[in-house]
């Protein structure tokens, strides 16, 4: 009967047919008991993470409350909802509070009774009239302040009910995005600082982020995920990116020779890293070109999202699939899903690596073009309000190239500004509360958001590490870089673990009270530095009244017996037990300045 109709009529008829279809299917999933398989193969653009889940219902599991309801209905398919919400001026609740971080949208009650929006912005890099957008959105429709993250990104606090939406068009409308940017998506694409403009860089890691990212923005299955994922690009800039600590690591290394081996810059694929856990990313043997990154990241994604536990959240990171599998098990999955082998190390011959400077991300530096520096930005504790943001904007226009550079120790680099600007460009930073140096200290202050904005977080870290530093600056002359990272809770955002001093919340029993204090680790360091180690335990819930006198007797050991001048804090710490360091600190000469 089809030949009665013609090519218009016949083909309004399959698509209704198939409306029909999708109907039925959808029925069909829709009457099933929660976390129980579907018949027959996994189609479509969520086919890898419907088989996985299938999988772990088959073999006994039940799978956790969010994944049933991102089987239910996908996170990103949920905008007229978030469209809804925002018009009532309502809040998500329950499983909807996790829903919602797929779009970018973080309900912090009970810390505050708001949103926060995390940013997606490839190495980090923004434009001047962004920044400028940006500030306006913050005044609009949240608190008038933005934080830099420990990921080299922006988000946005205080954003009331009725302003989510509104937010995320502003957003979208300075050509950024906060899409993925929570729950179990792969997290902005970090990549060097100086990317572009440092002299002992071997390879600029602008187009690698910035094709990493629109490889996720466009492909469906790397939001399929079980839990989330990082990925780093180090350049072997200046600048330390902590690739090591990310679950994808790119490590650029020249190859000089060697049998099978073209000279030239390739890059070292690093898996598995996560800090909080206490591991960094292994070194898998592969070396990759710059062209095969992005394709290669994809696949392990994928080989992720097909063997990543969907049963138990605590032991669905990457590390863990590695660990269940095996390291060469896993990596022939990555083959698999790659399509090809992948290239081994064996037979290369390599230059030995030029070391990140540990504190290059502060200061006035020379650029590898002739007669152009940038300038990196001490932020209190990764904070702007919109009048430094605006205020940065106009500098980096007036005075650089109009780009911005945000980095993992939550600060910011202006770049492309002249010689003869340099001194002119610190004056109006200077105007506007900003500074481009600071003490050995101030350099290396890093704190996650906190219980001022963060239900998780024990202490208020960023008020704390103020604090802290203030008083270390007013009682030591500390002449050599140390990082000081303060932490909220064991998710570890602001990686106590590769910090010279690493502290994490807890709260401390005071009598019948308890009060804001933390656990103290001393001796990390992460591998751009050669100081690559997880901290140790030192002391174990420490008022936050008590710890500046603590640390300040450990800072004054470190003063009085440290080999030399070039002694770093991490090699003092590694060079003696924690015993011997408690000893030491009981017994050091207290090294006041004049109040």
């Amino acid at each position: 009967m089809t030949e009665e109709f013609d090519d218009a009529q016949k083909q309004w008829l399959q698509g209704f047919v198939s409306g029909i279809e999708a109907r039925k299917a959808a029925d069909k999933l829709a009457s099933r008991p929660p976390g129980a398989p579907a018949a027959g193969q996994a189609i479509g653009p969520d086919a890898l993470q419907h088989a996985a889940q299938d999988r772990a219902v088959a073999a006994g599991g039940r799978l956790v409350a969010e994944e049933t309801a991102k089987r239910a209905r996908h996170p990103l398919d949920r905008w007229d909802e978030l469209v809804e919400r925002a018009g009532a001026g309502q809040f998500p609740k329950g499983i909807d509070v996790f829903l919602t971080k797929y779009h970018g949208l973080f309900f912090v009650a009970p810390a505050e009774n708001s949103f926060m929006c995390r940013l997606r912005m490839p190495n980090g890099i923004l434009n001047a009239w962004q920044m400028r957008g940006l500030a306006d959105a913050a005044d609009a429709f949240g608190g008038g302040y933005a934080d830099v993250t420990t990921r080299a990104n922006l988000q946005i606090r205080e954003i009331p009910a009725r302003h989510a939406i509104d937010l995320l068009l502003a957003v979208q409308d300075l050509g950024l995005t906060a899409r993925g940017s929570g729950a179990d998506n792969i997290r902005n694409i970090t990549g060097s600082a100086t990317a572009g403009i440092d002299p002992q860089e071997l390879y600029d890691t602008q187009p690698l982020c910035r094709a990493m990212h629109h490889y996720i923005l466009n492909h469906r299955e790397m939001y399929g995920l079980p839990r989330k994922f990082n990925i780093a690009f180090d350049g072997g800039g200046r600048v330390p990116v902590l690739e090591d600590t990310n679950d994808i690591g790119f490590v650029a290394t020249e190859v000089t020779g060697g049998e099978g081996f073209e000279p030239g810059i390739y890059f070292h694929l690093q898996l598995g890293g996560i800090t909080g856990h206490l591991d960094f990313a292994f070194e898998t043997g592969v070396l990759l070109k710059s062209d095969e990154c992005v394709p290669v990241a994809g696949a392990v994604v994928r080989a992720f999202a097909i063997h990543g536990d969907r049963t138990n959240r605590q032991k669905a990171r990457l590390k863990y699939v590695i660990d269940r599998m095996g390291r060469e098990a896993f990596l022939a999955e990555v083959e698999k899903e790659h399509g090809a082998k992948l290239r081994r190390a064996a037979g290369a011959q390599l230059a030995p690596r030029t070391l990140a400077d540990k504190h290059g991300h502060i200061g006035v530096h020379r650029q590898k073009q002739a007669g152009l520096n940038y300038l990196g930005l001490v932020l209190p504790v990764g904070r702007m309000t919109s009048a430094q943001m605006r205020g940065v904007a106009e500098i980096a226009e007036r005075f650089g190239s109009g780009t911005i550079r945000l980095t993992v120790w939550q600060n910011l680099l202006i770049s492309d500004v002249a010689d003869r600007d340099v001194g002119l460009c610190i004056t109006a930073f200077a105007a506007l509360g900003l500074r481009v140096e600071a003490s050995a200290l101030r350099r290396g202050l890093v704190a996650c958001t906190g219980n001022a904005g963060c239900k998780f977080a024990a202490a208020n870290t960023k008020g704390h590490g103020l604090k802290l530093v203030e008083h270390l600056e007013r009682r030591l002359a500390i002449d050599t870089p140390i990082n000081i990272h303060l932490t909220g809770c064991h998710h570890s955002c602001a990686q106590h673990y590769v910090g010279d001093i690493g502290l994490i919340a807890a709260k401390v029993e005071r009598g019948e009270d308890s009060v804001e204090g933390y656990h103290v680790f001393i001796g990390g360091g992460a591998a751009a530095t050669a100081e690559q180690a997880m901290a140790r335990e030192y002391a174990s819930s420490i008022a936050f009244d008590d710890l500046p006198p603590l640390l300040e007797r450990l800072l004054s050991a470190y003063l009085a017996h440290r080999l030399s001048a070039a002694e770093s804090f991490f090699e003092f710490c590694r060079r003696h037990e924690i015993a011997a360091l408690r000893e030491l600190a009981d017994r050091a000469p207290v090294l006041a300045l004049a109040a």
